[in-house]
């Protein structure tokens, strides 16, 4: 299952291994580039991020919670939102289905185009 990430404005698609079912905190820090801290404060933050537990209390990563880190980094990083609206942005997401930044960014592009139009 390919993952993408960007780094310095270059996509690279990071491979998770197919037999591969679980993963620890540290190998998804590891994959991710997130710290270990800041994904269990985004675990707190962001009802889309559930690892699992073990019977010894540690968290176990799926690989549906490595793409929503991938989500959240994008939202928090690259587009600028804040926690709680990051949070909205996901939650609206899975209640319609659709990428919310996909209207956000075709409302920005109207805007300009209105604005072109004034200006002739």
């Amino acid at each position: 299952m390919p993952l993408q990430r960007r780094v310095n404005g270059v996509v690279f698609e990071k491979i998770l291994p197919e037999e591969k079912l679980y993963f620890s905190i540290g190998e998804v820090a590891r994959i991710t580039g997130i710290k270990p801290h800041v994904l269990r404060y985004w675990e707190q933050e962001f009802p889309l991020l559930k690892p699992r537990k073990d019977e010894s209390g540690r968290r176990i990563f799926r690989k549906k919670d490595i793409e929503a880190v991938f989500k959240i980094k994008k939202l928090l990083y690259e587009e600028k939102f804040t926690i709680p609206g990051a949070r909205r942005a996901l939650i609206s997401d899975e209640e319609v289905g659709m990428d919310t930044l996909t209207g956000e960014k075709i409302a920005d592009e109207l805007r300009v185009i209105l604005k072109l139009l004034k200006e002739v």
